[in-house]
Parts: structure tokens; C-alpha cells; sequence
């Protein structure tokens, strides 16, 4: 059941490679839990689990496990979509996460990299873009395009040379869920990129429609963890503090956006948001940067 619900969300629905591990993850980890369970005794039966058994397996991963409520919540996700596959497909009958609840979560203000200090990291990027050598073109490429496009870890990896339009003003975006945007560049960035691809082709590395934008020395598509030691070097070598990962470039995108009072609606498909709610998560960092300005230029503080 586990082998047909995986080929399902790979093939159907087409998440994301890291998305179907982890949901296969939970999934067995649900299910070893389970099997171990004296209440089953020797003989566990995927379709015969209760609401009873969800809560109780919340209260050992919270209680005994110590597993904070976000991933808690993702895992209950992982499990309602398995659960909601059988019942489509006849298996079981009942609904039995009708009434399981996701726990509360205290709300996390997204981190992002202030103006002051992204400016000399984009200063540093610009002079890189314009080396001969090719693996510092490639890097400073992937600082420029998470900034400039917001775009995630997968989508940056997703990204093929015939994605961007033939006048490098615009570079569509594979999002989560197979859904696709289109995202523009600035001038400055679609010049870099034709430079780059050049280089690529110089190196001797395909240059074909379909070949991967970021490559490894060998011409390879990069992993998920090179490409995050690149973000995690640039930004350390920036002296930025906190959190170095893509996803903070991502961040600092909406933000920067925002503070530049760019319309909520436009940074929501710009990042490729299903919700508006997801975006407006992002007015706190600007108010909590208004009221930090606030607090130090007010004469009555």
C-alpha cells in the first residue's frame, strides 16, 4: 500500500523528489511505531488503525520523543494524505483523521539578510560574475538568482538553459506541486547568465535546452547540499549573521520586496505562494524593522 501510495504522489501528482521521502518517512516511521505497539499484538493491519491510535501516537512523539509541534504537524499531513489515498481507493471506509487536529505552533517571523549587509555581498557578486574562472561564475550566479528571483533549493536545481526566454528577461519556474510561474530578470542578471552559459559551453559542458543551468566542475548537476555550502560560505564570508541557507535569500526576496512597498499580490506570485496568508507573513518582519527604527530615531523613546 505504502509502494502504490509513493508511485501515486510521484507519478500523479508529481512532488518533489525530497517531498516523497519524506513522506514515505513518516509514513514506515507511523507504521514501525505501530508494529510495535502491544495493543496489535503480532499482526498490524494498515487498514484497521483508529483516531485512538493517531492520538496516542502524537502524545509519544510530543511527550516521550520530544518532537516540536511544526514537525509533529507534518508528519499528521503526511499521514491524512495516505489515509485519504486508501479510502479513495477503497481500502478503508472511514475518515479517521476527521477529527485529529494539527497542534499549535508558535508563530515564526521568517529571518532574512538586512540591505546593509546584502549590498557588499551583491557588490562582491557582481565582480565575481565577471572572473575567468568558471566555478566562481557559477557560484556567484546562484547568490544572484536566489536574491533577484526568490526562487527555492529544488526550483534553482530545476532549473534547465532553455527555461529563460530567448531575451533573458524572464526565467520560468517549476514550483511545488508541478505548478509553473514565470519570474523576470533585470538586465544586469540576464546578461550574467548569458555569460555564464558561455563559459559553460566553453568548458565544453551541454548547452542543450534541457541541460541543467548549475553543473559541477564535471558538467554534473549540482546536489542540494553543494549548492547549500555555496549559500553558507558567501554569506558567512559577508559577515551575515544567523541562518545561511537558500531559503534566506528567499526570504530576504520577499522582504527587500515589501520594504520597497512592491504589492502584496505580486510577491505572492512571485514566490509562488498558494496562499496569500503564507506572504503576509512577511508584513511582521517589515513592522518589526519599523518599530526597531522607531525605537532609535524617536526623540521620546
Amino acid at each position: 500500500m505504502i509502494d502504490a501510495f509513493v508511485t501515486y504522489i510521484q507519478a500523479e501528482r508529481r512532488y518533489s523528489a525530497l517531498t516523497v521521502r519524506n513522506y514515505r518517512h513518516d509514513i514506515e516511521s507511523f507504521v514501525a511505531w505501530c508494529s510495535s505497539n502491544t495493543a496489535y499484538a503480532d499482526e498490524f493491519d494498515l487498514t484497521k488503525v483508529t483516531a485512538e491510535d493517531i492520538r496516542e501516537w502524537i502524545i509519544y512523539r510530543t511527550d516521550e520523543m520530544g518532537i516540536s509541534p511544526a514537525s509533529i504537524n507534518r508528519e499528521i499531513s503526511s499521514l491524512r494524505s495516505f489515509y485519504k489515498f486508501l479510502r479513495t481507493r477503497g481500502h478503508i471506509t472511514k475518515d479517521i483523521f476527521g477529527r485529529i487536529s494539527n497542534l499549535r505552533t508558535p508563530r515564526k517571523l521568517p529571518s532574512f539578510v538586512p540591505e546593509s549587509r546584502m549590498e557588499p555581498l551583491l557588490d562582491t557578486v557582481r565582480e565575481r560574475s565577471r572572473s575567468d574562472h568558471f566555478i566562481e561564475q557559477r557560484d556567484a550566479l546562484i547568490i544572484a538568482l536566489f536574491y533577484s528571483c526568490g526562487i527555492r533549493l529544488a526550483e534553482l536545481l530545476g532549473i534547465r538553459i532553455g527555461d529563460f526566454s530567448d531575451d533573458m528577461a524572464t526565467l520560468f519556474v517549476r514550483g511545488k506541486g508541478d505548478k509553473h510561474r514565470m519570474v523576470p530578470l533585470v538586465a544586469e542578471l540576464g546578461s550574467r547568465v548569458r555569460e555564464y552559459i558561455k563559459s559553460m559551453d566553453e568548458a565544453g559542458f551541454p548547452t542543450t535546452t534541457d541541460a541543467p543551468l548549475v553543473v559541477s566542475s564535471q558538467g554534473e548537476g549540482l546536489s542540494r547540499s553543494s549548492v547549500q555550502r555555496i549559500v553558507k560560505r558567501e554569506l558567512k564570508e559577508a559577515n551575515v549573521q544567523g541562518k545561511k541557507s537558500p531559503h534566506i535569500l528567499r526570504h530576504t526576496f520577499a522582504t527587500h520586496l515589501l520594504n520597497k512597498e512592491a504589492d502584496m499580490r505580486d510577491i505572492q506570485e512571485l514566490m509562488g505562494h498558494a496562499s496569500l496568508r503564507t506572504t503576509q507573513t512577511y508584513t511582521h518582519n517589515s513592522i518589526a524593522q519599523l518599530s526597531d527604527a522607531y525605537k532609535r530615531a524617536h526623540p521620546h523613546k
